[in-house]
């Protein structure tokens, strides 16, 4: 097999980032008016930023609003990248909704929070409320709230907490006041 070396710049560019040229317009030798010309090359940026995001893909799940703040601080405009996150969402390599799910369940290991504090985290990260609410009753259809609570209430009764310290530390994890009572009546009939 022989490779032939191409001269001159080259780039790739996908059709759905042209607005006013067609693919096969673009051929050796071809020449376009200045605002076919910007057509061209804001495709190619459109293309280098979803190679950018695939990158990260590849490293780990991300979520969109994280994804246009890594990019943008690599210097791709906005338009580019709007334009390239629409095409991985299509395409479902960009899921707001699965990184939620994969979120929540990561989160789990090695945290005890209810709730409150899992939706706030989310919505911090620009998931849509509507992502948040099937993941969070997802979650905790697979993992039961009280149980984590227990789990949090008994690592502060390991450290000696208050019993004021241990409710304002659950508050702030995300759980319940009425779920905290309760746990704190379970925890007491345990002893």
């Amino acid at each position: 097999m022989e490779i032939t070396a191409v001269s001159g710049p080259s780039f790739f560019l996908r059709s759905i980032y042209l607005s006013h040229v067609k693919i096969e317009e673009i051929t050796e030798g071809a020449s376009f008016a200045d605002e076919c010309e910007e057509d061209i090359v804001n495709a190619g940026l459109c293309f280098a930023a979803e190679q950018k995001a695939l990158d990260y893909l590849n490293r780990s799940e991300q979520y969109r609003k994280g994804l246009t703040s890594k990019l943008m601080a690599k210097g791709f405009d906005k338009f580019s990248i709007e334009k390239a996150l629409d095409y991985l969402e299509g395409k479902k390599y960009l899921d707001d909704r699965r990184f939620a799910r994969i979120w929540l369940n990561n989160r789990r290991i090695t945290h005890a929070e209810g709730r409150l504090k899992l939706m706030n985290e989310l919505a911090a990260r620009g998931i849509k409320k509507e992502f948040i609410k099937e993941a969070l009753d997802e979650f905790f259809e697979e993992n039961s709230e009280e149980e984590i609570c227990m789990r949090a209430y008994r690592k502060c009764m390991k450290t000696k907490k208050t019993q004021e310290r241990t409710i304002a530390y659950l508050l702030k994890n995300g759980f319940a006041l009425k779920l905290i009572t309760e746990t704190g009546k379970l925890y007491a009939t345990e002893k």
